[in-house]
């Protein structure tokens, strides 16, 4: 059994309250009669080692979901019955192996439905120990939902049916910089730089291919890979970039790695832009403070300062269930992927005994034709490779208070302004997938 090596926390799901309680456990337990039992669902994430702040803020995002599912009584089971869901935590301290021992401890503890999204070298793993054992156990179906893992080989040559990825991958994310960027008459000279993985190398690889297509006229200065969580000083890299001429960083580094790396940066004075993946949060607008403003550039699918009454109505919620600063990381792709699971076994059981047991090839055939509009943010799943399919935005650094810049970040008092919107159909990019289907 491995879910003794395994620290477990687990979100009790209480119906119709928004106060979920978190237990402390080293297995799972069933907070609900045997009559109506809850649907677990799993969340692999790194909650130690140097990205346990990411993995932490993950987790946030989808207790906020899985609260909002219970307060309306659950997920509808068949006439007049409903589950809820419960949510699971297990540590994998960002590693392939403690990750797999995670996967089997949430076997062991009935779950049914995985999410991870933190490292894609972590999610091809599981994806693929996920895909075994779905062909060995047909009567004890997984389905992996990806939130985060963007390496676009996941939904091409490594697509799978029980797979489901709701971030837009790294092409389709640097695409909508490079929107951006082909603009950006100043800008000459460019520098890659970006952590020494299967994603890390994806972006590299992108952002030459977008560089040529769309900007020409740019030179590369610099690019290169750095180790991966291991870097504590990157003053070298820093002075670097700065020699090189460079008048933009174009990275996909995520957590402490981007923290340390856009201070590194200010502190040697470098005075370019960041043309990011993920600028706008964790720690790096008030590492970089004012020398940011209206240089550091992000993508994602939303952002707080979208502008709307819904989407406002939607960042005031999180905030009002996460009021400390510490706290402000939040992603509507993660409740939108909730929402998309709740609807999908709702309809796969709609018609169904509520006593009879998921059928997860049904719901993975529903979560296919997922369609969702929640507060101001839409999308939709693309059957052919499980990419989901949404509308971005790129936003640039801004003070708070500015025109554009209601909401800061993390108490920085630096918000990122919407400067750019790509409509879900102009991001979508192309697939090579070919999804083998279970037979009927």
């Amino acid at each position: 059994m491995f879910s003794s090596r395994i620290r477990l926390w687990k979100v009790a799901a209480v119906a119709l309250t928004l106060n979920a309680a978190l237990t402390l456990s080293s297995h799972a337990q069933n907070p609900t009669p045997q009559s109506n039992p809850s649907i677990k669902i799993a969340m692999i994430e790194g909650l130690s080692g140097p990205f346990a702040n990411t993995g932490e803020a993950v987790f946030r995002n989808l207790v906020l979901a899985v609260e909002r599912v219970n307060a309306r009584g659950g997920v509808k089971f068949g006439p007049g019955t409903t589950r809820p869901l419960t949510l699971l935590r297990y540590d994998s301290k960002g590693q392939n192996d403690e990750a797999l021992s995670a996967l089997r401890s949430a076997i062991d503890d009935g779950a049914q439905f995985i999410m991870q999204g933190n490292s894609s070298a972590n999610a091809a793993a599981l994806l693929d120990a996920i895909n075994k054992h779905n062909e060995r156990e047909p009567a004890k179906h997984l389905l992996f939902l990806n939130y985060s893992a963007v390496d676009p080989i996941l939904t091409n040559e490594k697509c799978s049916f029980w797979h489901f990825r709701f971030d837009a991958h790294a092409d389709m994310r640097m695409a909508a910089l490079m929107e951006v960027m082909k603009d950006d008459k100043a800008i000459k000279r460019v520098y890659l730089i970006g952590q020494d993985y299967s994603f890390g190398q994806a972006v590299l690889r992108e952002a030459r291919r977008q560089l040529t297509l769309q900007r020409p006229d740019v030179v590369i200065a610099g690019a290169e890979l750095h180790p991966m969580g291991r870097i504590k000083d990157f003053l070298p890299y820093a002075i670097k970039i700065k020699a090189s001429a460079a008048q933009a960083i174009i990275t996909g580094d995520w957590g402490n790695d981007l923290t340390l790396l856009v201070k590194a940066a200010r502190e040697v004075g470098f005075e370019g832009k960041f043309y990011t993946f993920y600028g706008n949060a964790m720690g790096a607008p008030a590492g970089i403070g004012e020398a940011g403003v209206g240089k550091v550039i992000a993508v994602a699918e939303w952002l707080p300062n979208v502008p709307g009454s819904e989407s406002e109505a939607f960042y005031r919620s999180f905030r009002a269930r996460y009021p400390k600063p510490s706290e402000d990381y939040v992603h509507m792709r993660m409740q939108l992927m909730v929402e998309a699971l709740a609807q999908s076994i709702e309809h796969s059981v709609s018609h169904r005994n509520p006593d009879a047991v998921l059928d997860l090839v049904a719901v993975a055939k529903e979560l296919e034709k997922a369609n969702l509009a929640f507060y101001s943010q839409t999308g939709s799943m693309r059957a052919s490779d499980h990419q989901f399919q949404q509308p971005l935005v790129v936003g640039v650094m801004d003070r708070m208070g500015s025109p554009g810049v209601k909401f800061d970040v993390e108490g920085s008092r630096y918000g990122f302004r919407v400067i750019h919107t790509i409509p879900a159909a102009r991001a979508e990019q192309p697939t090579s997938c070919k999804m083998l289907r279970p037979a009927s």
